[in-house]
């Protein structure tokens, strides 16, 4: 969205569903023809310079959301821009809602309130940079690096993996098994692609598929590795079969076990198919009859055999 004219830019963060502007600085905001009217005015103080347009979009994980104010998203905007030296310009920020995560986009204008150019130099690893101070300085979910992320700049694999790792992570909280994991990303055009190892049918590695680019999981992120999703689907199946094993203990039957879960993750040959396959059956598995009564029981029969 970075281009020669700040119609485009103004016009689609404004106009975007749900979104909401927060604060104008040097420009108004009750219309957007006033907003772009005072951008396109401080831009002629420096026609020379091509790319005027600045956007950049802050986002946050969903695990933020009670820490992120109106108030304090427009402050960490303005605290971002002056560690990144984007200052003494106009800029414009806007609420984006169309999505789970809170982000907001940033409007500036490169050419500053003196009609000085602001450059955009090595901003990439400068982003990095700031990015993880600010995460670390308030406090904010560590996704594995992809909190506070300037998304406005990714392009090409790097905007796909960012992508990708969104809508996996978000699969993975609630799949139990592969099939669910797999059924929840393909709703999104995701095809997951098993690597075999040589010569046999054991899985040992996960790639991704969408809109014709594939990336290993590693590559989108470490934590979508094949053996870190593995485990994660491991510990969503524990926690589930565990809340069924205590309302068995309750007395109270848990709903109708779903088909898929008699095999915890439907993988052919899965060299771990059978573990806690104690928990599959609550039943047999956690009898609640009285041990003691059970031993009593048992000493009667016993004695029995010998009359």
């Amino acid at each position: 969205m970075i281009g020669s004219s700040f119609g485009g830019a103004v016009r689609y963060v404004m106009q975007k569903e749900q979104a909401i502007v927060l604060h104008g600085e040097g420009v108004r905001t009750q219309d957007m023809k006033s907003a772009i009217h005072d951008f396109n005015a401080q831009r002629q103080m420096n026609p020379e310079l091509g790319k005027a347009v600045g956007h950049l979009v802050l986002s946050w994980s969903a695990f933020d959301k009670d820490k992120l104010s109106q108030k304090v998203m427009v402050e960490r905007a303005a605290e971002y821009m002056t560690k990144m030296k984007i200052q003494n310009t106009q800029y414009l920020i806007v609420e984006h809602r169309d999505t789970n995560q809170p982000h907001i986009h940033i409007l500036y204008n490169r050419v500053d309130n003196a009609g000085k150019s602001i450059s955009d130099r090595f901003q990439k690893r400068l982003n990095q940079k700031v990015c993880k101070e600010m995460t670390l300085e308030h406090g904010y979910y560590i996704g594995k690096g992809k909190a506070l992320v300037n998304r406005g700049k990714l392009r090409g694999l790097d905007k796909m993996r960012y992508e990708l790792a969104d809508q996996i992570r978000i699969a993975s909280r609630s799949a139990v098994n592969w099939k669910q994991l797999e059924g929840a990303l393909s709703s999104s055009g995701i095809t997951l692609i098993y690597k075999y190892k040589s010569g046999t049918d054991q899985i040992e590695g996960i790639s991704f598929q969408k809109d014709g680019t594939v990336l290993k999981g590693s590559k989108v992120d470490r934590s979508m590795s094949f053996l870190a999703l593995d485990k994660k689907l491991r510990e969503n199946f524990q926690q589930h079969m565990s809340v069924r094993r205590r309302m068995w203990e309750r007395g109270t039957p848990p709903p109708a076990q779903e088909k898929m879960l008699s095999h915890r993750y439907g993988l052919p040959n899965y060299p771990e198919e059978n573990l806690l396959k104690d928990l599959m059956d609550p039943v047999t598995q956690h009898d609640t009859t009285n041990p003691e009564l059970k031993r009593k029981h048992k000493r009667k029969k016993s004695r029995g055999l010998h009359l």
